[in-house]
C-alpha cells in the first residue's frame, strides 16, 4: 500500500498546484470547485493507503519472496446484516423531501441520516479482532 499512497500523493499533489494555478489566473468558481474536489479525493485515498500499510504492514504481493499461499485464509472483516443502511437511506428520503416541503423534515431527516451513518461506522468498533 505504500506505493499507492506515494502514487496518490502525487496526484493530489498534481491536483493542489493545478487547482491554485487555476485560481490565480482564471477565477472561474466551477474549475476551481471541480479541481478542489478532485485534490481532495486523491488526498483521501492517499491518507487510506498510508494509513492500512501502517496498521497491517507490507502485503505479500509487495514482497519479491512471498509465497502464493501467504494470501489463503480469511481476508478481512466482513459484517453480517445490519439496519443502518436503510436508516441512512431513509434519513435520505426525508432530507430531500425537506428541501421541498418545509425546513422541519429537512431537519429530521438529518437527525436520521446522522444517526446511521454514526450507528453504520461504530457498529463493529467494539470487535476482539
Amino acid at each position: 500500500m505504500k506505493s499507492e499512497a506515494y502514487m496518490f500523493a502525487g496526484v493530489a499533489l498534481f491536483f493542489l498546484i493545478t487547482d491554485v494555478a487555476y485560481i490565480w489566473f482564471a477565477r472561474e468558481p466551477a474549475g476551481i470547485a471541480a479541481l478542489t474536489v478532485s485534490f481532495l479525493m486523491s488526498a483521501l485515498i492517499s491518507f487510506f493507503c498510508a494509513a492500512n500499510y501502517r496498521r497491517k504492514g507490507k502485503r505479500p504481493e509487495d514482497r519479491p519472496e512471498s509465497r502464493i499461499q501467504e494470501r489463503t485464509g480469511a481476508l478481512d472483516f466482513f459484517p453480517p446484516h445490519s439496519a443502518y443502511p436503510v436508516l441512512i437511506a431513509l434519513g435520505m428520503a426525508l432530507l430531500s423531501l425537506g428541501i421541498v416541503y418545509g425546513l422541519w423534515l429537512f431537519l429530521i431527516g438529518l437527525g436520521m441520516t446522522g444517526a446511521g451513518v454514526f450507528g453504520m461506522t461504530f457498529q463493529f468498533a467494539a470487535r476482539d479482532d
